[in-house]
C-alpha cells in the first residue's frame, strides 16, 4: 500500500486535476477530502474538456474509486449534473461514493454567501459565492444538514425547521433578502436524495477497508495552502483545511497511511479574489505586450474570473513545502513563460527592513511584504514539444533546479502544456 496526498501550494488554479488525472490511474482510489463547488478542475482527454467541481478526477478511470469525503461540502444539483455529464459521454459513475457525513450546501447558504459579501463593500472576501463558508459556518455550530439526511425524509424537514428558524430572520432583518419556505426546500431536496442513493456510502470504513485490502489511495485537495483556513491569508482563504493535514480529517484515514505528499506548483504564480500578492505584476506589463492572463488563459473555471497574476513566489513554495510536508513538486505551465526573455523569482521579502525568505505569520507584516527578486534568463522558445526534461533549454532547466533549491523539494514533474502527454516525469514512481 502506498497512498499519496495531492495538494495545491499557491492560491489554487496550479493544475490540480491535470496532475490528479496524469497520476489517478496509479491507485485504486482518489478521495477529495475538503471543499465544495467552489473549487474547479480541469481535465483534457481525447480532445475534450471536462470542468470538474465536486467529483474527483479520478472518475475517468473505471478501475478507480471516487470518493467525495466526510470533509467536503456537497451541492447535490452539482454533483447530478456533473454524474449526467459524464454518462451522456458513456463514462460510467458506479465507482462513485459521496460520504454520508459531508454537509450539504443548502440555498440559504448560497444567499447568504452573496448577501454577506455585498454587505462588506469593497472589504468583500472575494468568495465564489457558492455559499461554501455558511455551510461550513453551519457545520459548526451543529445546524448543518448532512448528506444521509436525504435519506430521511422526516429528518431532514425536522433539521430544516430548525435551521430556517435562524436562516430567514437573519436574511430578512440584517440582510433584507427573501427568505425560504420549507415546503419548497423539501421539494427541491428530496428527490436529490433518491437520485443519489446508490452513491452514498460510509466511506470512511470503506476507505479503511481498502488500505487493510492494500489498495492505494490519492487524496485530492481543493483551493490551496495560502487559502486553508488556518495556515493560508486569513481572512481572505477558503473555510476549510486544504492543507495535506485535511486529507487526514476530511476523510477518516489515519495520518499513518499517507506515505507522500506531491505538492502541485505553478512556474508562476495566480491568484482570484482579494487578498495581499506580493509578486502581483500589473496587467499591462510584459515585454511583448501580452499578459500572463493572456498567455496562461488564467481565468477561473468555476467563476470565469480573471486571474491576477505574478512571478514565482519563493518565501511561499518555502513555506508550502514546510506546512505540507512536501515529498515531491508538480511544476505547471512552465511553456507560459517561454515568451520572456527575462524572468524573475521572488526569493525573499522585505517588510518593513526585516528580510523574510517564508510567509511571515503576522497578517499586517505580509500585507506590507515588498518582494526581493532574482532575474534568470529566459529561454525564448517553444518547449511544448518537449518530452524529456533534457529536451528542455538549460534555461529552462536552471530555473527548474533553483525553484527545486528554493522550495527544498524533488520537482518530479515538469508541465510543458496542457495535455496529458505534455507532462515530463523526471523521477515520479508509480506506485504499481
Amino acid at each position: 500500500m502506498a497512498s499519496t496526498v495531492l495538494v495545491g501550494t499557491q492560491w489554487g488554479d496550479e493544475g490540480k486535476g491535470k496532475i490528479c488525472d496524469l497520476i489517478a490511474p496509479e491507485f485504486d482510489g482518489v478521495v477529495r477530502y475538503q471543499g465544495g463547488n467552489n473549487a474547479g478542475h480541469t481535465i483534457v482527454t481525447n480532445g475534450r474538456k471536462y470542468g470538474l467541481h465536486q467529483i474527483p478526477s479520478g472518475i475517468m478511470y473505471p478501475n478507480c474509486i471516487s470518493v467525495i469525503g466526510n470533509g467536503c461540502v456537497v451541492n447535490p444539483a452539482v454533483v447530478i449534473e456533473e454524474i449526467e455529464m459524464f454518462e451522456a459521454d458513456g463514462i460510467s459513475t458506479a465507482n462513485l461514493k459521496i460520504s454520508g457525513n459531508a454537509h450539504l450546501i443548502m440555498p440559504y447558504h448560497i444567499a447568504l454567501d452573496g448577501a454577506c459579501e455585498e454587505r462588506l463593500g469593497t472589504n468583500l472576501i472575494g468568495t465564489t459565492k457558492r455559499g461554501i463558508g455558511p455551510c461550513y459556518q453551519h457545520k459548526m455550530e451543529r445546524i448543518g444538514l448532512r448528506v444521509q439526511d436525504l435519506l430521511d425524509p422526516a429528518l431532514f424537514r425536522e433539521k430544516l425547521d430548525r435551521v430556517l428558524a435562524k436562516v430567514n430572520p437573519e436574511l430578512e432583518l440584517l440582510y433584507q433578502k427573501p427568505t425560504f419556505s420549507a415546503d419548497e426546500i423539501c421539494a427541491e431536496y428530496l428527490p436529490y436524495g433518491e437520485r443519489l442513493r446508490p452513491y452514498i456510502t460510509e466511506t470512511g470504513k470503506l476507505l479503511n477497508d481498502m488500505i487493510d485490502e492494500g489498495k492505494s489511495l490519492l487524496f485530492e485537495g481543493a483551493q490551496a495552502t495560502l487559502l486553508d483556513i488556518d495556515h493560508g491569508t486569513y481572512p481572505y482563504v477558503t473555510s476549510s483545511n486544504c492543507t495535506a493535514g485535511g486529507a487526514v480529517t476530511g476523510s477518516g484515514v489515519g495520518m499513518k497511511n499517507i506515505d507522500r505528499v506531491l505538492g502541485i506548483m505553478k512556474a508562476y504564480i495566480t491568484r482570484v479574489g482579494s487578498g495581499p500578492m506580493p509578486t502581483e505584476l500589473d496587467y499591462e506589463t510584459n515585454e511583448d505586450g501580452r499578459t500572463l492572463t493572456e498567455v496562461g488563459a488564467e481565468y477561473g473555471v468555476t467563476t470565469g474570473r480573471r486571474r491576477r497574476c505574478g512571478w514565482f513566489d519563493g518565501p511561499i513554495a518555502t513555506y508550502s513545502a514546510r506546512v505540507n510536508g512536501l515529498t515531491d513538486i508538480a511544476l505547471t505551465k512552465l511553456d507560459v513563460l517561454s515568451s520572456f526573455k527575462t524572468i524573475k523569482i521572488c526569493v525573499a521579502y522585505d517588510c518593513d527592513g526585516v528580510r523574510y525568505t517564508t510567509v511571515p505569520e503576522h497578517e499586517g507584516t505580509f500585507a506590507s511584504a515588498v518582494p526581493v527578486f532574482e532575474e534568470m534568463p529566459g529561454w525564448e522558445c517553444d518547449i511544448t514539444g518537449c518530452r524529456s526534461f533534457d529536451d528542455l533549454p538549460q534555461a529552462a532547466r536552471d530555473y527548474v533546479a533553483r525553484i527545486e533549491e528554493i522550495a527544498g523539494a524533488r520537482v518530479s514533474f515538469v508541465a510543458v502544456g496542457p495535455d496529458r502527454e505534455q507532462t515530463i516525469n523526471r523521477s515520479w514512481t508509480p506506485v504499481r
